[in-house]
């Protein structure tokens, strides 16, 4: 109970101390589908975890360790918040039209551009003379396309039926001279970001990262996993090295972490595309389409989720083959205490790309609140091992490592404690102290 209490009450100061409202300002933003979807996760969010009645005087008392540890061990984002809004709440490289990454980054702006199709804000990236590159959730079933010129004007582009399964989709267009992007490979290093960017309504590149993991070998859509700061906008854009080649084609993040469709499955996108596939195209667009107007629908009906319906979208969202939406109804279905299948919706994202670190955060917190803390220990311990410095991970190790009697992780813990936050280790050790409750 004490840990529910903690966590509750964390997650309620988290989003009282944002303006959470601010960050959807932009009316653009709050015009697209899937940022219409993520302000209504975080509304229900702050009324789920921010109408507790756990706080009496009493309750707060017996739980003061636990609630010193959960709600201050962790200076970033919740992990359920983090997965919805961190994709959404950054702050944007500098405006006007300077640019100061290498001056193949900044060239590469030129071949990108900003499109409007299912989803009203995204981006696309040149590929060939009149041909384009985005992410197939920003186009979901349309066969159609708006892309924006640098001077403002705007011509239509064709979508190019395709089978793949992956999150890419092409377009092609009559594009006004320019070059296209090259493919970079595995050729990583220092990354940016190139995209639409929303407010100032043209191209740019964003503050450089690095790579965090590559894709999982064996995993056709695995993704790049880096740092690399992107924005509401970006999605389908490009995600190039400091020559100025495409590695990657920008698809979503959150805390600090971004993903990328690597470039290398741009081939297999062209291998599976063309007029006979059409048929195929036509059914997986009408998948990502129905659940992603079904993940909106459930967010419209506030705290509140019939069972009936829930079974409507979990069908809807598991034939959208998408991980984005494999990670949206976890967290809904979560939201909902329907822990079990949140934790199998959270499981199937992980099985198309182990990398995935904001999957596997919501899966270890689902696991956790459903109790089911031996499933959680193998996913803990890889959380520990590749992102050692996130500190939201570390109090739910030590009550896994707790409950679990599993002393090398509590040590592990500790000792991430003491290095990313040593503020934090007395209440620690008094957490580890105190009785399972």
């Amino acid at each position: 109970m004490c840990s529910w209490v903690a966590l509750t009450l964390r997650f309620s100061r988290l989003a009282r101390s944002m303006n959470l409202s601010a960050s959807f300002r932009n009316a653009a933003v709050s015009s697209s589908p899937s940022f219409r979807a993520a302000r209504r996760s975080l509304r229900d969010l702050v009324s789920v975890f921010g109408s507790s009645k756990t706080s009496s005087p009493g309750i707060l008392k017996l739980c003061s360790d636990h609630i010193r540890f959960f709600m201050n061990v962790s200076r970033g984002a919740s992990l359920v918040l983090g997965i919805i809004l961190l994709a959404v709440t950054g702050v944007a490289a500098e405006s006007g039209e300077k640019c100061d990454a290498p001056d193949a980054v900044c060239a590469a702006r030129d071949a990108v551009f900003g499109i409007s199709a299912f989803d009203p804000v995204g981006s696309a990236v040149r590929i060939g003379s009149d041909l384009l590159v985005t992410n197939r959730h920003i186009v979901a079933d349309k066969t159609k396309v708006e892309i924006i010129l640098p001077d403002g004007k705007r011509v239509m582009g064709e979508v190019i039926p395709s089978s793949f399964l992956g999150d890419l989709i092409m377009v092609r267009a009559k594009l006004p001279e320019g070059h296209a992007l090259e493919l970079g490979g595995e050729n990583f290093g220092d990354l940016w970001t190139v995209g639409q960017d929303i407010s100032e309504k043209r191209v740019k590149v964003y503050p450089k990262g690095q790579l965090l993991l590559p894709p999982a070998q064996g995993k056709p859509y695995a993704r790049l996993h880096h740092t690399a700061y992107s924005q509401p906008g970006n999605s389908g854009g490009a995600l190039v090295n400091s020559d100025g080649k495409l590695v990657g084609v920008t698809a979503s993040g959150g805390a600090g972490r971004f993903e990328a469709v690597p470039a290398s499955q741009i081939s297999d996108l062209r291998a599976q595309s063309g007029p006979g596939q059409m048929e195929k195209s036509a059914s997986i667009g009408k998948n990502l389409r129905e659940c992603t107007l079904m993940l909106e629908k459930a967010q419209r009906m506030g705290n509140t989720l019939p069972e009936k319906f829930a079974n409507v979208v979990k069908a809807s969202c598991n034939a959208s083959e998408n991980r984005q939406l494999y990670d949206l109804t976890g967290q809904l279905l979560g939201r909902h205490r329907k822990l079990d299948d949140a934790a199998t919706f959270f499981e199937r994202s992980i099985e198309k790309d182990p990398n995935a670190i904001n999957s596997r955060l919501g899966l270890v917190l689902t696991l956790r609140f459903a109790r089911r803390l031996e499933d959680a220990k193998p996913h803990v311990s890889w959380l520990l091992e590749v992102v050692p410095e996130e500190r939201s991970i570390h109090p739910v190790a030590l009550h896994v490592g707790k409950a679990t009697k599993d002393q090398a992780m509590i040590d592990k813990a500790l000792g991430l404690i003491k290095k990313h936050a040593p503020n934090q280790l007395d209440a620690a050790k008094n957490f580890l102290k105190s009785p399972a409750r």
